[in-house]
């Protein structure tokens, strides 16, 4: 179930088809619907120069598989940054924006590598895998490969939230290539919000926003392997709000995540 026809559809069109395959409960995995807004705004901007810096995601309403529409709008083209908002639209109605800044390197004199500690998990072959078991997990997982490394899994009734572990892409879904920025977004959502292991029973939590600060440009293959950690800085009243940083395997850190969810346990 290759991404890259999908990634055809939205360089060519304003309008596209989300497949099969990627529903997570009653909406589509939002990490497709980021990869795809984030393939957007990618084929808009037309500059090699300049590399994506940060961006954020607002989910604002369930999408649905089958058709949908794309509009870009650059906001402001300067001359070291190009920000730009993507709207993905069902139903006349707009479900998710994201707003991205690219960038070009400048020269500077300040150097800060303030970075957090790499954790020392087993390697992915040392541990086990979670295995996507249909009718109980959402559709979404059979696209990935999990390995928990620390914390508990969702559902375990645990005192403490977080977790870490690595995953990528299934490889009888998806064959190996080149991974493009597109495809790590999609990557980078499949783990469940920090507080899932609380929870006692199946609840939903749902995604509202979403910010990806982009650090370190990625050269890996589709299937390669990823480190992730997640840390919960606050959760009442039907909200959490978390961090998450997400590693290569030479342990390079390529992203710092924050994330706003609503918990409905």
């Amino acid at each position: 179930m290759s991404l890259l026809p999908l990634y055809q559809q939205v360089e060519q069109q304003e309008w596209i088809d989300i497949p099969s395959g990627w529903l997570q409960g009653r909406t589509v995995f939002g990490g497709l619907v980021a990869g795809l807004l984030i393939h957007k705004a990618l084929s808009t901007v037309h500059d090699a120069a300049k590399q994506l810096l940060s961006c954020n995601i607002t989910f604002v309403g369930p999408v649905q598989q089958g058709r949908a529409r794309l509009s870009a709008e650059i906001l402001r083209e300067g001359k070291s940054v190009t920000t730009l908002e993507v709207r993905l639209w069902q139903d006349d109605a707009v479900q998710s924006i994201l707003v991205a800044s690219f960038g070009t390197q400048r020269d500077s004199r300040i150097h800060v590598q303030n970075l957090p500690q790499v954790p020392a998990y087993p390697t992915p072959e040392q541990l086990d895998k979670t295995f996507y078991l249909e009718g109980l997990m959402p559709e979404c997982l059979q696209q990935f490969e999990l390995c928990w490394a620390e914390g508990s899994y969702p559902m375990a009734g645990s005192k403490v939230p977080d977790f870490g572990g690595w995953s990528r892409f299934a490889p009888n879904f998806h064959p190996n290539r080149s991974m493009q920025l597109a495809d790590l977004f999609v990557l980078m959502d499949v783990w469940p919000p920090g507080v899932l292991p609380m929870f006692k029973i199946p609840a939903p939590a749902s995604s509202l926003s979403w910010q990806i600060t982009y650090l370190s440009p990625i050269s890996d293959q589709i299937q390669d392997w990823f480190k992730y950690k997640v840390v919960t800085e606050y959760a009442e009243h039907g909200y959490s709000t978390e961090y998450a940083y997400v590693w290569d395997r030479e342990n390079q850190l390529i992203a710092v995540l924050r994330q706003t969810v609503a918990v409905f346990a």
